[in-house]
């Protein structure tokens, strides 16, 4: 099984980076395939709102000039999908807002696309904010129709400076429990994800 973390930091080496290898690790000790993309600081833009996925439903953005077709495909391919944050200005990253808007809404236009795959968010915070994060990540995921897997708290880690986050224990150890969870369910869920049951339209 595949898992993709996509990091919204555009701080290389940050704490954000730090949290979301925490949970691949787990997973690589389960055999899962997992790839860490980065997504903070890269040239994206937010949605148009010109509705042309929903016209062509190729499953593709009609902003052909930045990364984000090639990061849809790789979250197309995902069992499971972790979207990690910094908190800037008790809000989620920039970068990663643009993401979550374009394929939240590619998807919906392919017959609900991410149906049934995992999703989790993590989220790297100095002080507060945090569950506004958490909160705007998981609404991607739960309109989505896609399952998010508990841990022992919120998946947050607390750090500054980079690497500051290794230090609160709480938030490396809940990182490591999300990890288990996401490769328990993806085990539980394998054989029977193919049948989701898929909503369609808002009115249907």
């Amino acid at each position: 099984m595949y898992a993709l973390a996509v990091n919204g930091s555009p701080r290389k080496g940050g704490n954000t980076e730090v949290l979301l290898q925490e949970v691949l690790g787990e997973l690589d000790n389960l055999n899962w395939e997992t790839e860490l993309v980065k997504v903070g600081g890269i040239d994206i833009r937010g949605c148009l709102a010109c509705h042309s996925c929903f016209k062509k439903q190729d499953n593709r953005c009609a902003q052909e000039e930045d990364a984000f077709n090639e990061i849809y495909s790789k979250m197309l391919r995902a069992d499971a999908i972790i979207l990690g944050s910094p908190v800037y200005f008790a809000a989620v990253g920039a970068d990663l807002k643009a993401l979550i808007e374009r394929a939240g809404y590619v998807a919906f236009a392919n017959d609900h696309a991410f149906a049934g795959k995992i999703g989790a968010a993590v989220v790297a915070v100095r002080r507060g904010g945090a569950t506004h994060v958490f909160d705007t990540i998981n609404h991607m995921f739960q309109m989505s129709q896609m399952i998010v897997p508990g841990s022992t708290y919120w998946n947050m880690g607390f750090g500054l400076d980079k690497g500051e986050v290794k230090d609160d224990i709480e938030g490396m150890a809940n990182m490591r429990q999300l990890g288990r969870a996401i490769g328990w369910l993806g085990k539980a869920i394998q054989p029977v994800r193919a049948s989701y049951p898929r909503k369609g339209r808002l009115h249907e």
